[in-house]
């Protein structure tokens, strides 16, 4: 019973962003967001008929899930699933999202022709840790891509000229996503 004081203290000194819940999340100047963190309003499946998943908490028979503010990508669902934005994104543009690698995960972003694997501890993931927050940054500029991890460039590439959507790929393991957002 002692120690609920000193607990107590302890919250009331914590800055508001480490208790702000994952709904109170505001994107910085100029950034709109992508996924609300309540459904997928605003995304549809990848394959198929590309039916809409306005409205839902859950794509591609529970692959991937909204759970308190994140997208869960549930690797107990197998096969390799894709979800996309209903936009695309032809010119200019910045896309950032915070991530949380699980067990085993091997999961894909695709944008403007490019695709980059998120593994922890791979070549262009060597600090990405699984169990562990991460940002994640593509930045279109011109012809110019860059793949972007807590903010240090792990690749630059060339973009394609063709508009496409933002692809988010299942393929193995757990990941968590959340804060997704853009800059156009």
């Amino acid at each position: 019973m002692r120690c609920w004081p000193c607990v107590c203290l302890f919250a009331a000194l914590l800055p508001p962003a480490v208790c702000r819940p994952a709904d109170d999340f505001k994107p910085e100047p100029g950034f709109r967001l992508l996924f609300n963190g309540k459904n997928l309003d605003g995304w549809r499946e990848a394959a198929g008929k590309k039916q809409s998943l306005d409205g839902k908490t859950e794509a591609c028979d529970g692959r991937f899930k909204v759970v308190g503010g994140s997208l869960v990508y549930d690797p107990a669902v197998k096969g390799d699933r894709y979800i996309e934005t209903t936009k695309e994104f032809g010119k200019d543009v910045h896309v950032k999202f915070d991530f949380k690698p699980g067990p085993k995960c091997n999961n894909d972003v695709f944008l403007r022709g490019t695709k980059f694997d998120i593994v922890p501890g791979n070549k262009e993931n060597k600090g990405v840790k699984e169990g562990e927050w991460h940002t994640f940054e593509v930045v279109v500029t011109g012809d110019k891509v860059e793949h972007k991890i807590d903010g240090k460039t792990v690749r630059t590439s060339k973009a394609g000229a063709k508009a496409t959507p933002l692809k988010l790929r299942a393929e193995f393991g757990a990941m968590e996503v959340k804060n997704i957002r853009v800059k156009e």
